[in-house]
Parts: structure tokens; sequence; C-alpha cells
């Protein structure tokens, strides 16, 4: 397999790119100053193709031009500015009145140009709402169609437009066409800005546009209280960080409440997964605060950010952070989590981790909830029965701190999964985690190694295979159905929430049931020798643990989530500790297999896999699983439940000695009876 590319070699291959428009208006300029027609005509060729093909395959080389002042429209004012100038050269007759048209056209059409895009930012503002919604009817907001995307992207914009006056002006350097081919081109140019700016001066008139903001605000404020939600999952974060609030979306449509999701990333609104709960993406913090006036009662925050401080100064709602996994590393016991009413947690290894770690969370504040989303996992049901034993490798990345024993892909993963494609009897399933390599590239270049040797074992095992599954395929119809996107992909937020105003009732549920039928059509029509590379949503993380016979993972929440199945797991230790050490570091490792980075105790794990009588950790692993995930019964969904109803309660408490503090502290402020000020809040 190559290498990756070095940066260097990377950065090579942008000036390259880079260099061919560079060369091509300097040909044009050559060819007009000659003046050479051939010249002159071909190098405008090669520099509209270079431009067509950075728009359409490499826009990010695009911003290397920006920065230098030489942005889409000086270049196709120096293209149309070099073909004038050449045609001045080649006929020097009757030049003012043949090219002076030429010349004010082409000025009207540049002003057309920029007229257009000062309208588009208008327009863009317009549609540019303070609220954010899916899965709630906002037809009263007059939500329409977005523009065609040619009149939001002033480079492809320029370019279409102004393709017929350069079209017209270098056929016109050629030969003996007549100047009114040259007239022509710059003439339907003119034109076609005409129509664009017409259509964008349209959407402008006050029965066009969508409502206003404070028209917004007030529906924003109608639809609190008609809907009444009480429980809502608020999240913020970066684009790859979805999965975290996802993962959440199934326990928390199952509550007895009226839930909501409450974002504050606008392109996190499409990011969310298929669900029925209301959506709402509130940018602004004097937009966040109007759920004060809501009866909104609880927020459940799986994730910290800089913008989770700004919700918490909401005083009438109670707020809890239950965190997107549990494991043993430091960010499991952020000191963040003690600005939150309550730390919701699977079991009494994480109450545990907060007394130890001292971060001023205090422990009447933490509640025992489970893992409401393992409930599904399929317990142990044996040893492997069939020719094959089926290891999933799941390791996490190298994190932001640089710690090597974040990951074992770097020192360990080439090791493990040599080791583990030696035996003949095992079928691998590799799961990296989705962010490795983004802040190591050596993380990077050894997961498309690993990759490498598992493609080359495929190669080399080459069994049979089964007939393609039909079921499958409807499988993967009607789910891709379920879950498709209902708008352009050119679609704006309006047009969005427009599209996805009112959701086919039950489709949650549809999409639930579809996926655990897909999954299970998946698994069975893959060759049962064939190792595996995991790396769509589809199948989950959890789907991989069903048919797993052993994890190997990393000191992360993944073990946490395993051991709800009470299978075998190894942990890499790439940390430098001995394995006694290692061991009383991290709680979670107390019941694994701990390997160190050569493989050398992949066999012996193997054996123990395959013959229960020689695993020594069974029983604890069932008493770490109790530790970490809490007791069987009541399931975790219960638990769950029950502390959003208990939190739920503190909140209408908490609310209604506020308002009894307003009435005994207003009158003699306003010279009010207590009767009248009651009657005021």
């Amino acid at each position: 397999m190559p290498e990756p590319s070095s940066p260097r070699q990377h950065t090579a291959a942008k000036l390259l790119l880079l260099a061919v428009p560079a060369a091509a208006v300097v040909a044009q300029a050559v060819g007009a100053l000659l003046p050479h027609a051939p010249l002159l005509l071909g190098a405008t060729a090669v520099s509209l193709a270079a431009e067509g093909a950075l728009h359409r395959w490499q826009p990010g080389l695009l911003t290397l031009f920006a920065k230098s002042h030489a942005d889409v429209t000086v270049r196709q004012v120096l293209r149309d500015l070099l073909l004038v100038v050449g045609l001045l050269r080649l006929d020097a007759q009757d030049q003012e009145g043949t090219y002076a048209p030429l010349v004010a056209g082409l000025l009207v059409f540049y002003a057309l140009h920029c007229a257009i895009q000062a309208v588009s930012v208008l327009v863009r503002r317009t549609r540019t709402l303070p609220v954010v919604t899916r899965n709630i009817d906002a037809s009263a907001l007059r939500l329409s169609p977005a523009p065609a995307t040619l009149l939001r992207r002033p480079g492809h914009r320029l370019l279409i437009f102004g393709l017929p006056a350069t079209a017209g002006l270098a056929s016109t350097a050629v030969g003996d066409a007549p100047g009114w081919i040259a007239q022509a081109g710059v003439g339907l140019s003119v034109l076609l800005g005409l129509v664009g700016l017409g259509v964008l001066l349209v959407r402008l008139l006050p029965g066009r546009r969508p409502a206003g903001e404070q028209e917004v605000l007030d529906w924003f404020d109608a639809w609190l209280a008609e809907y009444k939600p009480t429980v809502g999952l608020y999240f913020s974060g970066g684009p790859s960080s979805a999965y975290q609030a996802n993962m959440w979306l199934e326990p928390i449509a199952k509550l007895n409440a009226r839930p909501v999701i409450i974002l504050r990333e606008r392109f996190m609104v499409p990011r969310i997964a298929p669900t029925d709960i209301p959506i709402v993406c509130l940018p602004k913090v004097s937009t966040l605060m109007r759920l004060e006036q809501s009866t909104l009662q609880v927020l459940i925050h799986p994730s910290n950010s800089g913008k989770t401080s700004q919700v918490l100064r909401i005083p009438t709602i109670k707020n809890t952070f239950v965190n997107h996994g549990e494991s043993d590393k430091l960010s499991s016991c952020n000191p963040y989590a003690k600005a939150y009413d309550e730390v919701w947690v699977a079991g009494p290894a994480a109450r545990e981790r907060y007394a130890l770690a001292e971060v001023g969370v205090e422990d009447k504040d933490v509640v025992e909830i489970g893992r409401p989303q393992l409930d599904a996992v399929r317990p142990y049901a044996g040893p492997p029965t069939g020719p094959y034993t089926t290891v999933l490798y799941a390791p996490t990345w190298e994190g932001w701190d640089g710690n090597p024993g974040n990951t074992s892909v770097v020192e360990a993963g080439e090791n493990l999964v040599r080791a583990l494609l030696a035996d003949p009897g095992v079928r691998l399933l590799y799961k990296p985690h989705p962010l490795t390599g983004s802040v190591d590239p050596r993380a990077g270049a050894a997961d498309l190694r690993i990759r490498e040797l598992i493609r080359a074992a495929n190669r080399r095992r080459n069994g049979p295979r089964p007939a393609p599954s039909g079921e499958l395929a409807r499988l993967t119809a009607e789910l891709d159905r379920l879950t498709a996107t209902t708008y352009r992909e050119s679609a704006d937020q309006v047009e969005r929430m427009r599209a996805q105003s009112a959701p086919e009732p039950g489709r949650a549920e549809a999409v639930a049931r579809t996926t655990a039928a897909w999954e299970e059509a998946y698994w069975a029509s893959l060759p049962e020798w064939e190792h595996q590379i995991v790396t769509d949503v589809r199948p989950a993380l959890y789907s991989c643990f069903d048919v797993a016979d052993l994890l190997i993972s990393d000191v992360s929440s993944v073990i946490s989530d395993f051991l709800a199945s009470e299978k075998p797991y190894a942990v890499a230790n790439t940390s430098g500790l001995s394995e006694e050490a290692f061991r009383q570091a991290f709680p979670t490792v107390v019941a694994a297999t701990v390997l160190t980075p050569d493989a050398a105790g992949i066999p012996a794990l193997l054996e123990s896999v395959r013959n229960p009588e020689l695993d020594t950790l069974a029983a604890a692993r069932a008493e770490l699983k109790v530790r970490l995930l809490g007791p069987a019964e009541p399931s975790s969904q219960q638990r769950f439940d029950d502390a959003v109803q208990v939190l739920c309660k503190a909140a209408e408490e908490h609310r209604a000695r506020t308002v009894q503090r307003l009435i005994a502290e207003l009158p003699t402020q306003r010279g009010q009876s207590p009767a009248q000020t009651q009657a005021t809040v």
C-alpha cells in the first residue's frame, strides 16, 4: 500500500493546481499583446476550464486566490479585459465605433454582478430566522423555497452569466468573425444579469419575505405555550459531535414527558438523527432566554460546551449532566459538572470516580440511572459455536492531550491486528473511532495500514460468498426512504424548515424497527469468514457488540457499554504503566485481559474465549457490570424516567417558591396588596 502523502507533497500538489490558471492568464496576456489569436483563444479556453474545475472539485483552493485579492471577480474582469485588448490589437480600424459598446456592455454586466451580490445578501438576511425548527409546523412563517443556487454563489454565477460575453469576445478574435457576435455575447450576459437581479428583487417584496424577527419570536412563544414542553435535550458542539446527542434520542423519546431538543448551532439541525421529537435551534442568547417563561422544567446535557453556561443562567430550569459515555478518563470527571443541579451516572463506579476526583461535585447531586441505550444489547450466550470467533477491535481516538495511552492504534494496533489475522479461526471486525487521525497524523497513517492488512487477509482467505440478499436490498431501500431528507441539497434553512415541518407519524419507531431488521439481514448477508472494516453509519457500534464474541479496545466508554453483554473483553496497555498499576489506575480494566503493545497475549486470550473453563474473569465481569452500569432491575430506561420525574418535581417546587417570594416582596415595592401581586405574577 502506498504511504500517505506528506504535507510537503500535499502543498506541491496545491501549487501545481494553482499554477494552471495562473499560467493560462499569462499566456492570455501574451496572446493579447503580440497579438496572436490562436494563443489568445487557447489560453482563454484553458483559463475557463481551470476555473470551472476548481469550483467543481477544489473549491478550497480558491481561497488562496482570494487571500491574494485575486478573487473570482478580479479573475473574470482580467480575462475579459485581455480579450478586449487582444481585439483592439488585432483590428486597428474603427476601434471606437466597434469596441466602445463592448466596453460599456461589460461595465454594465459587472455592475449588475455587484448589484446581484448586494441584493443576495439582503435576501439571505431576510431568510436568516432567529429560530430554526424541525418537526414543528411552521407554515405560519410564510416559508418558501430558497433562491436558485446560482444566485447565491457569486463565483459560479459570474462564470455562467459571463460565459456568453467571454465566448463572444473570444470568437471575434479568431478569423473574420463579425463584431456583432461579441456584442451579442455581451448583451446576453447583461440580459442574464438583469433577469437574476429581478428574480432576487422579487424576493424582497413584503409578500414574498418570510416572517420578520419579531413575528418569528412571537410565533415561537405561542408554540411553547401550546406544546408545553417539560423536558429538553440541550446540545451544542461541532459538526462531528452530533453522535453525542443522537445516542440519547431514543431514551428521551420514551420518557413520560413532553420532550424537546434544544440546539445552538444552525448546522446541527440536519445532523440530528430521525426523530419525532420537536427540534428547536436558538443561536442567540436573547432568544434562548425566552425559555425562562416556558413550561420547560429540566434540561438534559450529554456534553459540555462554552454555550452551556448560557442556559444555566435560567433559574426556572433544572439542569443535569448525563455525558455521552463513561470511562476512566479525566474527561468523565470534568470540573464543569459541578455547574449542573445534578450529575446522572450509570452506576456506583462513576459515583466513586467523582468522589475521588474532587472536582466539586457533591455526592448528594449524583444520581445513578444506568445506561438506557444498553437495555437492548444482547447478553452473553456462551462461547462461539461456529468455525469462526468474531473479534471486534474498536480503538478510541488519540484525544486532545497527546497522551500515548489514549489510543492503541499508533503503538499496538498493527501488532494486534496481525496477531488476530494470524489465527485462521478469527473473523475480525475493525471499527476505528470517527476522529482517528484528527489530532495525531501517526494515528491516521496507522489506521490506513491496518485497513490494508485486513484487505490483504481477505484476499488470501477468499472463501465462498452467499447469494445476494434481496431482503437486505429491500430493507436498505426502506431505511433510506425513512431517513432521507425531504429537501433539495441546495436548500437553505428556511426551505428545510418548510420541508420538515410535519414528520410522518411514527417515523422514529419505523426507523428503529427497520434498522433492527436491516442489521440482522446485513450480518446474515456477509461471508462468515470475511473480515470487516466498519466505518459507515450502519451498522452501529451496539450492533457490532451483538455479533462479537470478544472486544479489544482502549480505556474508553466502549468498554463500559460492552460490559452490558458480560462478554470477554481485553484492553491494550500503551500507557507505559505496569499491568498492576494499569489496573489500579483504570477500574474498568479490572475484569479485562490486559494486552501489551506486542500483542503476545492474543493466542491465550482467544483460547479463553473459545473454552469457557479457561475464562477466569467471568465472575469479575458480572461484578464489574453492576459497579459500572448498576443493577439489571429496574431497567435503565425506568431509572432514567424516574430521575427525570424527580428533577421535574424539584423544578416545579423551586418555581413555586420563587413565586411566593415575589408575592411577599413586591407589595411593599408597588403599593399593592398580596392578592393583587399574586394575580400579576
